[in-house]
């Protein structure tokens, strides 16, 4: 798309209009999970379709929910406490996804299926699946609202603060080096 920008950085309108309706109805198509750019093509990919601003932003979420989860577990409300574990993880893939395509990425509340998507190593990728089933649609299926902090015990919520932890550093790395 980069093309067709005259030599100012601006398009003609009808071509500014026919790359959004283009990207909307979905005919563009931009870098899959397979296609993970290398760290040395990690910046240019940033600057072609990337969203450096909302990657921050998204991150910054992350951040007050992990201080949220922690919150949460003070209080002994160990349910919230991991649910709160569960948003920081996706919010920090969905950082790295803007980073990296401009875009948020399409995945079913399988947290490891969206860290695959963009790119997160094995390891990253198992954290994140051990906070899949805390999203509350998934969890609430199986255990009545008003039992689930007894379904989850302090150490258990402690141990998953860590790997939310451990998440949100591998976000925080490549997102601060952008």
């Amino acid at each position: 798309m980069s093309q067709l920008h005259d030599g100012n950085g601006n398009m003609p309108d009808s071509t500014r209009d026919d790359e959004l309706e283009q990207l909307l109805l979905g005919t563009v198509h931009l870098p899959s999970a397979a296609a993970q750019p290398s760290t040395e093509s990690q910046a240019s990919v940033t600057k072609q379709v990337g969203d450096i601003q909302g990657a921050l932003g998204l991150f910054a979420e992350a951040t007050q929910d992990m201080a949220t989860a922690v919150v949460e577990l003070n209080l002994g409300r160990h349910f919230a406490c991991v649910d709160f574990c569960n948003q920081v993880a996706e919010k920090a893939a969905q950082a790295i996804s803007l980073l990296y395509y401009g875009r948020r990425s399409v995945y079913d509340h399988d947290l490891k299926a969206l860290g695959a998507l963009v790119g997160a190593p094995q390891e990253i990728q198992e954290e994140m699946a051990r906070l899949t089933p805390f999203h509350p649609e998934a969890f609430y299926a199986d255990t009545p609202p008003e039992e689930a902090d007894e379904v989850i015990n302090a150490d258990q919520a402690r141990d998953y603060v860590a790997c939310a932890r451990k998440i949100q550093r591998w976000a925080r790395s490549i997102i601060l080096a952008a």
